[in-house]
């Protein structure tokens, strides 16, 4: 079944480019130039996976996101500008599955695009699909299903964003040794792609966060001043 993805931009380049890269991969594109006419298209037709962009005419992202998570649980990016951090933030609080910071490459978003649909579908089937077991990494209380894009600490879930995952396993696939931040914005955003120290340190920030929601003593994600950070050894 081909899957359908509403691209809502207001710079018509990307809606162009974007919506061919999508189309090449076989999907369905739906493109709207503002908001609100993303409103108003996906009340009456409903997309898989929505790619928004926070400032916009009209109505900008923020707002249609929460229009959206009003009645549907439709994953959704946000593209934003390299200065809106305070805006992903709020954004993923609010409901957003992952952001990608322009200038962005196609082929990252198309890779989070289908991360973020294979966990879609594997939350519809219940998760009954079976794991490849090359692809779950178990570190003690860790565990890491690539294949269901699922992670678990103490045997209770953690939501991550499809970032967060990247980061995580890139941080735990060598439990002791110090990752660089240049070496985790590869890992989660791929080679070529620049994004600055801070937006390492917030996604690291909020993965704490998460855990330590399920368990208040957790303290494996360590951070090593002016180096990086490490996954610490049990």
């Amino acid at each position: 079944m081909t899957n359908t993805i509403a691209l809502v931009d207001d710079d018509r380049n990307i809606l162009t480019s974007v919506s061919m890269a999508l189309e090449a991969e076989g999907y369905e594109v739906k493109t709207y130039a503002d908001g609100d006419e993303a409103w108003r298209g996906l009340s009456t037709r409903p997309v898989d996976l929505a790619v928004l962009d926070i400032k916009m005419p009209r109505m900008d992202g923020m707002e249609l996101l929460q229009r959206l998570r009003q009645d549907s649980n439709v994953p959704v990016i946000f593209l934003t500008s390299k200065d809106d951090e305070v805006d992903e933030l709020l954004g993923l609080r609010m409901g957003a599955d992952d952001y990608i910071k322009k200038p962005f490459s196609q082929r990252l978003l198309i890779e989070r695009i289908r991360a973020l649909l294979r966990r879609e579908q594997l939350t519809q089937d219940g998760g009954e699909a079976k794991s490849d077991p090359n692809e779950v990494m178990v570190r003690g209380d860790l565990v890491l299903d690539s294949a269901r894009h699922a992670c678990s600490w103490v045997g209770q879930m953690i939501d991550l964003t499809v970032t967060e995952f990247l980061l995580v396993k890139a941080l735990a696939q060598r439990p002791g040794h110090v990752k660089s931040r240049d070496q985790l914005m590869d890992a989660a955003y791929g080679e070529h792609i620049y994004v600055d120290d801070r937006t390492i340190d917030s996604h690291i920030k909020r993965i704490r966060k998460k855990f330590k929601l399920v368990d208040g003593a957790f303290g494996h994600i360590e951070t090593l001043y002016g180096v990086g950070y490490r996954y610490k050894e049990s």
